[in-house]
């Protein structure tokens, strides 16, 4: 383990080094005021035609993620369909303010509900709707039930893991994880579900995407979701990664189809871009390379925890609640214990087992 130690420790020094060469740019970026900007959430000029739409969910719900919007001189591309139809609506209005282009399409960057219970308005105003080609399906799968089923069964699960906690401390984390559940279960039934029009196959990707004199790049990558594309525009230097970075918080861990050696893998290649990469992440304010190692020192503290408690033998029931969050991370929000720390620690577990095929260590 000395060695995870050493990188966990590298990578914070390198994120301290970089965090000031991107204070710079980010500053210049902010001097400027945004385009628009109603408290949940202000979009603001990144890049020659390219717009980042940065949610402040402590003033709203209406769009709780982060997206933007490419303007060329022939076609526009909307990223993200937020957490609700208002906020698609927020982030298209942006967009008429700069330009009467027609849009391409809004792509979703995954299919978790602050990214696509807005799909809706999209849909109504004709715009196609681009996203993973598994996206329609885990919406219907995810979330149909959600906006049937009375609302006591579906929250049942997490009110039981309350009531059954061994500890006060199982018991104030599962307090966090109904909330989390509620706040999704709100999202879905004020929401009417609506399914991409066009499946991006992975094996189609990366697409290249021409909306005149501005080209954006489609990728997949692997890790959060099983759904997950990012935007990058290469000769700008900017990436929209969705939900494979999380910013100053907690990286989110809940979905079936995660994996946290995938996911280290695909921020090894963020890591990779160029050093003055700005990126727009899944949640979070504008950042640089920065992110990227603060995410992996993050994962690194997560997995050199977890491997103890394997190690020892702690089954995993116990072990998603013994995590300790270090001195050097207690500022970052984790929004529920169980969709982050839990759940990270439960798909660490089941790499570890025998018989497993990836490994983390």
């Amino acid at each position: 383990m000395q060695d995870r130690t050493f990188a966990a420790s590298r990578r914070t020094f390198i994120a301290a080094g970089l965090s000031s060469l991107a204070a710079g740019a980010l500053s210049r970026l902010f001097a400027q005021p945004p385009l628009a900007d109603q408290g949940f959430a202000s979009t603001r000029k990144i890049g020659t035609g390219i717009y980042a739409t940065i949610s402040d969910p402590s003033k709203g719900a209406q769009t709780t993620c982060n997206g933007g919007f490419l303007v060329g001189k022939d076609a526009a591309l909307l990223i993200e369909g937020f957490n609700s139809p208002a906020g698609a609506a927020f982030q298209f209005d942006a967009l008429r303010l700069t330009t009467k282009v027609p849009i391409r399409a809004a792509l979703d960057t995954h299919f978790h509900y602050d990214h696509s219970m807005g799909n809706a308005f999209y849909s109504a105003h004709q715009i196609p709707l681009w996203a993973h080609t598994d996206t329609a399906r885990r919406i219907s799968e995810t979330y149909a039930s959600m906006q049937t089923m009375p609302r006591e069964k579906t929250l049942a699960p997490f009110d039981k893991r309350i009531r059954e906690a061994k500890t006060d401390l199982g018991r104030a984390h599962s307090q966090t994880d109904l909330a989390a559940a509620s706040e999704i279960l709100a999202s879905v039934r004020a929401s009417k579900l609506s399914l991409p029009t066009r499946s991006l196959d992975p094996e189609e990707l990366p697409l290249s995407i021409d909306l005149g004199g501005l080209t954006a790049i489609l990728e997949h990558h692997t890790g959060h979701s099983g759904t997950d594309i990012i935007v990058r525009i290469h000769h700008q230097n900017i990436v929209f990664t969705g939900d494979l970075l999380f910013q100053g918080k907690y990286p989110v861990t809940f979905d079936p189809k995660a994996s946290i050696s995938a996911w280290r893998r695909t921020l090894a290649v963020f890591a990779s871009f160029d050093k003055d990469t700005l990126f727009v992440p899944g949640h979070g304010q504008l950042c640089g390379q920065e992110a990227i190692a603060t995410t992996l020192a993050i994962f690194d503290d997560i997995t050199e925890q977890a491997h103890k408690l394997f190690r020892s033998g702690t089954p995993l029931e116990d072990a998603k609640d013994l995590y300790i969050v270090p001195p050097s991370f207690k500022h970052f929000p984790i929004w529920s214990w169980g969709f982050v720390i839990g759940s990270a620690i439960e798909l660490l577990y089941a790499e570890w087992a025998p018989g497993a095929s990836s490994r983390t260590l």
